[in-house]
């Protein structure tokens, strides 16, 4: 039986009404497929709780320091995003990420290297650690839980050695990262401009999706849709960047967090490796009948995740301005990990996005900064977030339940 496209089909999809999107919404929230609904409900409601406590909080001032205070550990999360997304864990990102910010700053201090050489040589240490973990578990069958412990336990000592005796390092003032991570902003018309970009971006990407679907005589959005989406796209970006613009504007290091963040959605949604991932994460024995090369994608996604670790060390140390011997620890771990799961990945693999380390990271810094504000104690601030993960998991689980119940898991 053929499927066949005419114009009655066309005008149908182009009358697709904001009632019918409405319907289409309600019936995947009730088959379990939420989708980014929890999370960016839950930002909101934090944001009008603690304006409501404290009017600074959504001043320009404390959303651009909001901004450039997720960047580190939310590069950080992203990598755990995709690990989590194979149904796996990385418990050693922290100490991971204390390593890459040492190395960098001891070559770039006490060995007079480029600093650029220094970060390239943190990064190949990451990529290295990342795919020694990617050969033990699927060489030798080690639980990535016990390999990434001993991970932890080991890249904390590994960074105690880089450091020695000195134990702190302060990075030159006038260097390039110092600059990048505090001080580099762009300029009004820039900030405007791009986001005129990105929605025109958006428009062509998706101008080009429906195309391709109809010539393949397969449902899709409407023209009209996609105009409106990408019309108020651009609306709430030139919004969000005149008012940031208001303070210093919007900051190179958040903007690169927010690109690495777009790059890696894309690598997952429309390349083969990406499918590979959600297949491994979905179904392992699934994957390898189907011809995914599983081994490869584990190995590739954890020295991914070890990557990011690095790089959002070497954020965090421009953004202190030094690397120390505490680099890295504290709640590094568990905040990295949290905004993953916060942000909507599943526990259980094989679903989540990495916009996930964005409103993840984003939900877990807007408690920080509004509970410092109203002068909370750090302890309250330990007890909401893990609260906060508590209800993130549970609606995880309900999730898949309904998924499981309506078929569709």
């Amino acid at each position: 039986m053929t499927t066949t496209y005419d114009k009655t089909d066309e005008r149908l999809l182009e009358s697709e009404s904001p009632r019918a999107a409405l319907s289409g919404f309600g019936r995947r929230i009730r088959s379990g497929d939420l989708g980014m609904a929890p999370v960016v409900i839950g930002l909101v409601l934090i944001w009008v709780i603690f304006f409501l406590q404290n009017d600074r909080f959504l001043s320009s001032r404390n959303l651009v320091n909001l901004s450039l205070d997720s960047a580190t550990i939310g590069m950080i999360s992203l990598g755990i995003v995709l690990v989590l997304l194979l149904g796996e864990i990385d418990l050693s990102v922290g100490s991971v990420s204390g390593v890459g910010g040492s190395i960098m700053a001891v070559l770039l201090v006490y060995q007079g290297w480029p600093l650029l050489s220094a970060i390239l040589l943190a990064l190949a240490v990451g990529v290295a650690i990342g795919t020694f973990y990617g050969l033990l578990f699927t060489q030798f069958g080690v639980p990535s839980f016990v390999i990434t412990l001993a991970g932890l336990l080991a890249f904390l000592g590994v960074q105690l050695w880089v450091l020695g005796s000195r134990g702190t390092v302060n990075l030159p003032v006038d260097s390039w990262i110092i600059e990048f991570a505090n001080f580099k902003f762009l300029s009004d018309p820039v900030s405007y401009a791009l986001a005129v970009v990105i929605g025109l971006a958006y428009l062509g990407t998706r101008l080009r999706t429906i195309q391709r679907r109809r010539a393949a005589n397969l449902s899709a959005p409407s023209f009209r849709g996609a105009v409106i989406k990408a019309v108020l796209m651009v609306a709430a970006l030139l919004f969000g960047a005149w008012y940031l613009n208001q303070d210093r504007g919007v900051g190179y290091m958040p903007l690169f967090w927010v690109a690495m963040i777009v790059a890696v959605d894309l690598v997952l949604r429309r390349t083969r490796f990406g499918r590979s991932v959600y297949a491994v994460g979905g179904n392992e024995e699934a994957a390898r009948r189907a011809g995914v090369p599983v081994n490869r994608v584990y190995i590739t996604v954890f020295a991914a995740a070890s990557t990011f670790a690095v790089l959002g060390g070497i954020l965090a140390a421009g953004r202190l301005q030094s690397v120390a011997q505490s680099s890295g620890g504290t709640d590094t771990n568990l905040m990295a990990i949290a905004a993953a799961v916060i942000g909507g990945t599943s526990l259980f693999g094989g679903r989540g996005s990495a916009y996930a380390a964005l409103f993840g990271m984003l939900v877990l810094q807007s408690i920080t900064s509004g509970l410092n504000l109203i002068g909370v104690e750090a302890e309250v601030r330990y007890i909401v977030t893990g609260a906060v993960l508590l209800l993130a998991v549970t609606i995880d689980s309900l999730s898949r339940r309904a998924r499981r119940s309506s078929g569709t898991a």
